[in-house]
């Protein structure tokens, strides 16, 4: 009896931690409005924050693209290698407190991610309250 309890409590344990460790990674970003793939962003954690970078543009159109309508430290910065989801923090299931950039409009919004099963990621932009945005469902990269 006392091993089945160990056991159990090994598995709950190693779940939590394996979920909450599973945003970082890449992520093939899908843009809501067309249903193409855009990009890959590296989800990483600095300083116990969430950050995210594109790694990969996938229109080779797009690859020198800039962010000509960023305003700030971003503008006219290339896109490859730009971060654009910026200091999240965990709160139960999701991340959030932080922004996102969209770099095709230079427009920064307030974000919200959370994982949806183990290989896929909703992640909500929006203006003052979550109702206001859009979402789109990014998939990970193996």
């Amino acid at each position: 009896m006392k091993r089945a309890i160990f056991t159990f409590l090994f598995v709950v344990v190693a779940g939590i931690m394996s979920v909450s460790a599973q945003v970082t990674g890449r992520w093939k970003t899908i843009d809501d409005e067309t249903g193409k793939e855009k990009s890959i962003v590296e989800i990483y954690e600095q300083n116990g924050k969430i950050y995210g970078k594109v790694v990969e543009i996938l229109n080779p159109a797009k690859k020198d693209a800039k962010c000509d309508k960023c305003s700030g430290s971003d503008k006219g910065k290339p896109i490859l290698n730009l971060i654009i989801i910026k200091g999240l923090t965990k709160d139960g299931d999701e991340y959030t407190d932080g922004d996102i950039l969209d770099p095709n409009k230079g427009k920064l919004y307030s974000c919200t991610i959370k994982l949806d099963g183990k290989d896929k990621l909703s992640v909500r932009g929006y203006m003052g309250i979550s109702l206001l945005g859009r979402s789109q469902t990014w998939h990970r990269v193996k």
